[in-house]
């Protein structure tokens, strides 16, 4: 029951960052974002959603796999707190690029998002592969929204 709990717990707060995130998207999307001109392969907006759910459950799973693990407990704590750092800036990608429309500083924050999960994938990947998997997916789209961000931010600057 303790290990349940401490799962759901990991991706409700994983999924929190997102709930934070959207606070900023949702007024933003037909009241701006729409306006904007964006890059060829631009997915339907009704796609993020069920994607950023997904992801974010597996990153909750990632973690607990991370926090839950019976090794290298110095190595898990640092790798639980890079995590946590780096979901901070997840979550702040969004109020920056939907809630202040800044695209060029939005576009470092995805840029340094990027880098936080790519070290994200090396911290975790010694202490559980599968941890480190269930990261890559996140990675992949990540990159595509930095592609996207440029785009934007190059079509509309």
């Amino acid at each position: 029951m303790k290990k349940a709990l401490q799962l759901i717990t990991a991706i409700l707060i994983c999924q929190m960052a997102g709930i934070v995130g959207s606070i900023f998207t949702s007024p933003s999307i037909d009241a701006w974002y729409e306006t904007l001109t964006f890059p060829p392969l631009r997915p339907p907006n009704w796609l993020f959603g069920p994607v950023w759910i997904l992801l974010y459950t597996l990153m909750g799973i990632s973690v607990y796999l991370i926090y839950t693990g019976k090794k290298k407990k110095k190595a898990r704590k640092a790798a639980v707190q890079l995590f946590a750092a780096h979901l901070v800036l997840n979550a702040v990608w969004s109020i920056v690029f939907f809630g202040t429309n800044e695209l060029w500083l939005s576009l470092l924050i995805i840029l340094a998002l990027t880098a936080f999960i790519i070290a994200l994938i090396r911290s975790f990947y010694p202490l559980s592969k599968s941890a480190a998997y269930l990261l890559v997916p996140y990675l992949l789209w990540v990159s595509f929204a930095t592609y996207l961000n440029a785009g934007i931010w190059l079509l509309n600057a």
